[in-house]
């Protein structure tokens, strides 16, 4: 089983930084795509940033400017650097990434972290 462990959320003041960490543990062949999606209470979860395999990110306006995706795959992680942070960026932030079990499988899987809490308040 793949399972994604996340870490790195807590309580910051308006203008603050964290930096969320997601790796991957189990047996998988590789990983393709990493993202993060924060999920506001009462609201839908929403890519905040992706990164593919060769580097390249893609960053919601939202966040563009102050938040950066980074990976080291050779640790199998992904890094949320967040800086200037907002209250409006309370969320959890749960990791995603596609992951090829075998090496013969057709298709990636989709698999979630558990979600970290952010908080941004004074």
């Amino acid at each position: 089983q793949v399972q994604l462990v996340e870490s790195g959320g807590g309580l910051v003041q308006p203008g603050g930084s964290l930096r969320l960490s997601c790796a991957a543990f189990g047996t998988f062949s590789s990983i393709r795509d990493m993202a993060w999606y924060p999920q506001a209470p009462g609201k839908q979860r929403e890519l905040a940033a992706i990164i593919t395999t060769r580097g390249s990110t893609n960053h919601a306006d939202s966040v563009k400017g102050r938040f950066a995706i980074s990976r080291d795959n050779a640790k199998n992680t992904v890094y949320l650097h967040m800086n200037s942070l907002r209250p409006e960026d309370t969320a959890v932030y749960y990791c995603n990434a596609q992951i090829k079990k075998y090496l013969n499988s057709s298709f990636d899987d989709t698999y979630w972290g558990q979600g970290t809490q952010v908080t941004v308040s004074s």
